[in-house]
């Protein structure tokens, strides 16, 4: 059974930085890419960055580019999010999910864990 374990969520200030880490346990398969999804508030669920098997090709929606970086660990069952200069419409629940499909690979491929609340303040 796969399970997810988000951390490194919690309360900053606009313009401050916070590093999200992410631990896949469970999963029999080889290879996958790993990826980053929130949810704010009254929204639906959303792809923020993806970062492949080698961990050398990484995507990023939009909004995000320029401010995250998505990286995966030594041990290929982690994935980090470091997110710099965060703003207030960052605020959300933030997940991980081993992903797949064609780039960006947006599509997650684990039930979802319970998610790491990230909060910004103005």
């Amino acid at each position: 059974q796969v399970q997810l374990q988000e951390s490194g969520g919690g309360l900053v200030q606009a313009g401050g930085s916070l590093k999200l880490s992410c631990v896949i346990s469970g999963r029999t398969f080889s290879t996958y890419a790993m990826g980053w999804f929130r949810q704010a508030p009254g929204k639906e669920r959303e792809f923020v960055a993806s970062v492949s098997w080698s961990g050398t090709t990484t995507y990023y929606a939009d909004s995000v580019k320029g401010r995250f970086t998505i990286s995966r660990g030594n041990a290929k069952n982690t994935a980090y999010l470091q997110m710099n200069n965060l703003k207030p419409e960052d605020t959300a629940l933030y997940y991980c999910a081993g992903t797949g499909g064609a780039p960006p690979y947006d599509n997650a491929l684990d039930p979802w864990g319970q998610g790491t609340l990230v909060t910004v303040s103005s």
